[in-house]
């Protein structure tokens, strides 16, 4: 009875400490606009145990009962502080002030994220931030933002193309409000497709992957758009040197329901009018590209909200061509149209439900659009003694990809030392490899008539994951985030199955340094046939086969991270990555047949980081020494080569 008897006490002990524990739970948010803050710190002094909000600026924090004593911060606004007496679960929405200067606090004991996190491998920019650099053509650009910090690489100078630690730009999971965008272009790679009016904040993770994310094997660029400001109306208008944009944004309802609208469109084809017309030949074109971002929000109360995000660009290029001649008494007009044009188009309905404190909740539906056409029409009339009779050939090129998915994820907080995130997702791929259209008629003859279409039929292809990650707090000085992704793809009665492990560690060597060391497993079924390393719209996006294998890699991470100062942070890092099952097309050699090959890549570097921030500043240095080595089957038998 003695053993039953402790076992009793131990039980009815640990459900009384469990009682006397309550929850602190609610939202952060900006105290003007209403707009929620992502990864803002929520920190209790006391028992200096602390919360970041989630992507919907919502955070839970459990805490013994007794005296609190909150610090909540956030880059770019006055701290905030409250004390109160905790004995029972309580919401708290906390506005934050923006401000100007920040205001010289020192919170003891409180460390920076920078070294207590145990993510690596991760940055993220203030939209402010992006908006105060140097800009190209008076556009503020998200993607030459990113190019800019250590182990990313562009495509050519001035492109916007991403290459992240030996990766293509096909290997990075780039996502607008969690909808996967496939081609972040505009202008051939000088401009992003990203307004940075209608953003709120970008964060890249090279490494160290949490497992929610998956598909992709060199990088995340996670984006979240404006929610729209729910307390007045606001707008702004801009003209640049190529293109002019709008943004306005406000209450549908007052603090309960808002709405931004942000669009831009460039005028290249309206000023080169003028010289194009004065060649005198007939000849007209241009070039141009819109794009326009939208959301919508409602907040039916405390524990439900919707929202929906749409994007909607496309870029067009034309030219016109008309020609009058007279050959033998005979006339002849000749017109010729040329049309190249491509463009994505999202769109996400996002559910946001609290079951309890603990227990966030996310659902959402999307869709996800890219699309690529060419065209060409000729057409000639002839007039011979008032007989006219005509002719046209019409010739049609398009190619695309288009998601439909689903996506339930679950944030639960059942302690300070857990945050648990798990869900489930499901995409279905329609692949469109090419479909040629020709159209034509001979002289008002019937019987010359052509209306004909060939090329690849569409693939279908159901992509599905289950994933589980738990960041842990061991003790004072070690922390962990451990997770698994599990994913699986269909496609043409070929079914795959990776089992994807994360883990990251992070060991406190001292109040402002730390050592941080990360593994993970990535695995790509979906891949990029490229004509050119500044991703060209023509580029083709097509799935893995019984034939193509999917692509995989492993990543080994190590760093060191300090902030030496008030408002500095630096860091080194080095990697290696092996990557298995990159493609590559040769048109043929005298030693090489023509065809696609499969192939294997390593990388290894070490990145350099030094950040200073000085009121509402920003600077950094950064430099990547690296390496990437590819081996493909006509290779000789081990040697790997420099990556083009």
């Amino acid at each position: 009875m003695k053993p039953i008897g402790i076992l009793t006490l131990f039980l009815f002990t640990t459900m009384l400490a469990v009682s006397q524990r309550y929850t602190i739970s609610g939202y952060i948010s900006d105290v003007k606009t209403g707009e929620k803050l992502i990864a803002a710190s929520v920190y209790d002094t006391i028992s200096k145990k602390g919360a970041i909000t989630n992507n919907y600026g919502f955070y839970s924090l459990t805490l013994p009962e007794g005296k609190i004593a909150l610090i909540v911060s956030y880059v770019g606004y006055s701290l905030k502080a409250e004390v109160f007496e905790l004995k029972s679960n309580v919401v708290k929405n906390i506005t934050l002030n923006p401000t100007i200067e920040l205001k010289e606090i020192e919170v003891v004991a409180e460390r920076d994220k920078h070294v207590e996190s145990s993510q690596m491998s991760m940055t993220q920019i203030p939209i402010q931030t992006i908006k105060s650099l140097p800009v190209f053509f008076s556009e503020a650009d998200i993607l030459k933002t990113i190019q800019l910090l250590p182990g990313v690489q562009s495509g050519g100078e001035d492109t916007s193309g991403l290459y992240v630690r030996g990766g293509g730009p096909d290997q990075n999971l780039i996502l607008l409000d969690g909808v996967p965008v496939y081609n972040c272009d505009h202008l051939f790679g000088f401009f992003s497709v990203f307004n940075s009016d209608a953003i709120q904040n970008v964060t890249l993770i090279k490494g160290g992957f949490p497992a929610r994310y998956g598909g992709r094997l060199s990088s995340v660029l996670d984006i979240r758009m404006k929610e729209g400001n729910l307390n007045e109306y606001h707008g702004t208008f801009s003209i640049g040197l190529i293109s002019s944009k709008f943004m306005v944004e406000g209450p549908l309802i007052k603090k309960k329901s808002s709405f931004l609208v942000s669009a831009r469109r460039t005028y290249i084809d309206i000023l080169a009018q003028p010289i194009i017309r004065s060649a005198g030949d007939g000849t007209s074109g241009g070039y141009y590209f819109y794009d326009v971002n939208t959301k919508l929000n409602y907040i039916f109360s405390d524990t439900n909200r919707l929202f929906l995000s749409i994007y909607w660009g496309n870029d067009k290029a034309y030219s016109k061509n008309k020609d009058k001649f007279i050959d033998n008494g005979t006339s002849y007009e000749n017109k010729e149209k040329a049309s190249l044009g491509w463009g994505n188009m999202i769109t996400a309905l996002r559910w946001n439900h609290l079951f309890t404190p603990k227990l966030f909740s996310n659902v959402t539906a999307t869709f996800s659009r890219y699309r690529f056409q060419v065209g060409m029409e000729s057409s000639t009339q002839q007039n011979s003694n008032g007989t006219i009779t005509n002719s046209s050939y019409a010739y049609k090129y398009f190619s695309g990809i288009y998601d439909f998915a689903g996506k339930i994820d679950f944030d639960y907080h059942p302690s300070p030392n857990h945050n648990i995130i798990f869900g489930a997702s499901e995409i279905y791929h329609t692949f469109s490899p090419g479909v040629n259209v020709f159209k034509g008629e001979e002289n008002n003859d019937p019987n010359s008539k052509i209306d004909t279409s060939f090329g690849n039929s569409n693939i279908f292809a159901h992509e599905i994951a289950l994933f589980i990650e738990d960041d842990i707090t061991i003790n004072a000085l070690l922390k962990a985030n451990i997770g698994i992704h599990q994913s699986m793809f269909l496609v043409r009665d070929k079914f795959y199955s990776n089992t994807q492990p994360r883990l990251s560690l992070r060991y406190l060597m001292h109040e402002k340094w730390s050592v941080k060391a990360a593994y993970s497993q990535m695995n790509q079924y979906i891949n990029l046939l490229s004509n050119s390393g500044i991703g060209l719209p023509t580029d083709l996006w097509l799935p893995s086969t019984d034939r193509i294998k999917p692509q995989a890699s492993q990543q080994w991470a190590l760093g060191i991270f300090n902030v030496p100062a008030k408002g500095y942070e630096a860091s080194i890092e080095g990697y290696y990555k092996n990557t298995d099952g990159i493609s590559r097309f040769i048109n043929g050699t005298n030693q090489v047949p023509r065809g696609f090959y499969t192939g294997n890549a390593r990388s290894y570097g070490v990145d350099f980081y030094i950040k200073k921030e000085y009121k509402n500043n920003v600077a950094w240095i950064s430099y990547t020494l690296s390496k990437t080595e590819e081996h493909f089957p006509y290779f000789r038998k081990d040697e790997y080569r420099p990556a083009p």
